[in-house]
């Protein structure tokens, strides 16, 4: 079955410390996913249970319709659902063909109680994206 590498999995800020064991245990954990140019990967509103991480391609990040980010390979979303069951805060559409890799909730939740410096590093992301919110 496919995985993310490892180095990928340490580039996202969220598991930037973990050493090479670590991530590759949580790179175990992501499910690969496709989407076409168009295609919501995520939709403002409803529910969501997974983190996604970008490979390739890029998306738009549209909050109450109006665009406010484009992520590309590297970038990473949906930090939120690992936290709570609520409905998504923005919708991320595909803008070009995409390859990404999700994780699960019930498979971050677990990996996290054991280390906590992947909690407060969350804990941080978070923060940001209460401050950015807050500024529009």
């Amino acid at each position: 079955m496919a995985q993310p590498s490892p180095d990928l999995i340490r580039g996202i800020p969220l598991f930037s410390g973990l050493d090479d064991k670590d991530a590759g245990q949580l790179a175990a954990d992501f499910i690969e996913r496709t989407f076409k140019s168009g295609q919501d990967i995520a939709k403002e509103g409803e529910g969501g249970l997974n983190f996604f991480v970008v490979e390739s391609g890029e998306a738009a990040v549209y909050v109450g319709g109006a665009k406010v980010r484009t992520l590309a390979p590297g970038d990473s979303f949906g930090e939120v659902a690992l936290v709570d069951k609520t409905p998504r805060s923005a919708t991320v559409t595909a803008e070009t063909e995409m390859r990404v890799w999700g994780l699960p909730v019930w498979s971050f939740r677990p990996f996290v109680e054991t280390r906590p410096t992947v909690l407060w590093k969350l804990c941080e992301i978070l923060s940001d994206r209460l401050r950015e919110a807050e500024a529009r």
